[in-house]
């Protein structure tokens, strides 16, 4: 049994305990669920710690690593989450079922706002209603429901199916609002790999217009200012040859397949690309590839970065090629 340190002020709480109808803010559906009301700050693990006297500290960590345990109705893990007065802690005694492995994408980053990740091409980021196939979106909805089936995923941007990359979700509704209303501050970079069809002779350059959108859903550059959305494309020669070359692409603005119509516009189609003018299937792919997001975490200020390296398929006709 775990004993309470001398001179350590237990963190005092009252325990929930339903009337004629099942408790209040239940985060499961299961009837195996304890509830507590936090009547002073503390820490998770120390307020556990004295909730479950009979429980071992090693014990509870497993709990929250699984899920067991809810604030407020939304699953926490972290064991140094602060409790205020009023919170409502919720405690599974059931184990929560094992998530589905991932497919085509592997998390680079998760705490309780957030979700980054590597999404591989090939991969959706998120399916019309019509469609039934497996998304990234879908899998992470299934994987943060295993831990609680109340948690949702939010998207905050895309990733073309076959374009490869970090994205990021949001796991709620405000965080989702807050990153895209404030998009353009948060951001620090947003960094891509191209690799183009035939030598760029400019080291580097800036591609400017403004997009819209076809009938038939084809984005293209407008001849006429003001006539669209405004695209900035920054590009920077990484390799190169007469047949291909390869781009740091940094984006000043976000648009709809933006990187895309820049390269055909300025007569150099992304490999593979063959909606927008590419002749050549080089990777097997889409040459294009998300390999740096850098943001202010929209709620602790902290400055987040996820680099990714180079795809080494990207590299290959530099390799092959004189």
């Amino acid at each position: 049994m775990h004993k309470k340190p001398r001179n350590h002020k237990v963190p005092a709480y009252s325990q929930t305990r339903p009337k004629s109808t099942p408790p209040l803010n239940k985060p499961h559906s299961s009837k195996n669920v304890k509830q507590f009301t936090v009547t002073e700050p503390s820490e998770l693990l120390t307020f556990l710690l004295q909730a479950l006297s009979g429980t071992g500290r090693n014990s509870i960590k497993s709990m929250l690593a699984r899920g067991q345990i809810s604030v407020n109705n939304k699953s926490v893990t972290l064991y140094n989450h602060q409790l205020n007065p009023g919170n409502i802690v919720s405690i599974s005694t059931e184990k929560m079922v094992e998530s589905a492995p991932l497919l085509g994408l592997h998390i680079l980053h998760e705490d309780e706002d957030l979700i980054v990740i590597h999404k591989d091409h090939g991969l959706l980021s998120i399916a019309s209603d019509k469609e039934t196939e497996v998304t990234a979106y879908r899998q992470l909805t299934d994987y943060v429901k295993s831990k609680n089936p109340s948690n949702r995923i939010y998207v905050v941007h895309r990733l073309d199916r076959d374009t490869s990359g970090v994205m990021l979700f949001a796991k709620s509704e405000e965080v989702k609002h807050r990153l895209q209303e404030t998009w353009k501050e948060t951001v620090e970079e947003r960094s891509y790999v191209a690799l183009v069809e035939g030598l760029v002779h400019k080291t580097e350059g800036t591609i400017t217009s403004w997009l819209k959108e076809s009938k038939t859903l084809k984005m293209f550059s407008s001849p006429y200012p003001n006539d669209g959305q405004h695209a900035v494309t920054h590009y920077k020669r990484l390799q190169y040859n007469k047949q291909y070359t390869l781009l740091e692409v940094h984006l000043e603005t976000g648009r709809k397949n933006q990187i895309r119509v820049h390269m055909q516009d300025i007569g150099h189609p992304i490999s593979g690309d063959k909606k927008y003018g590419a002749k050549t299937k080089e990777l097997g792919r889409l040459g294009l590839h998300a390999r740096i997001l850098s943001f202010t975490h929209p709620t602790t200020g902290k400055l987040m970065r996820f680099d990714t390296d180079i795809p080494k398929i990207f590299l290959r006709p530099f390799r092959t090629t004189p």
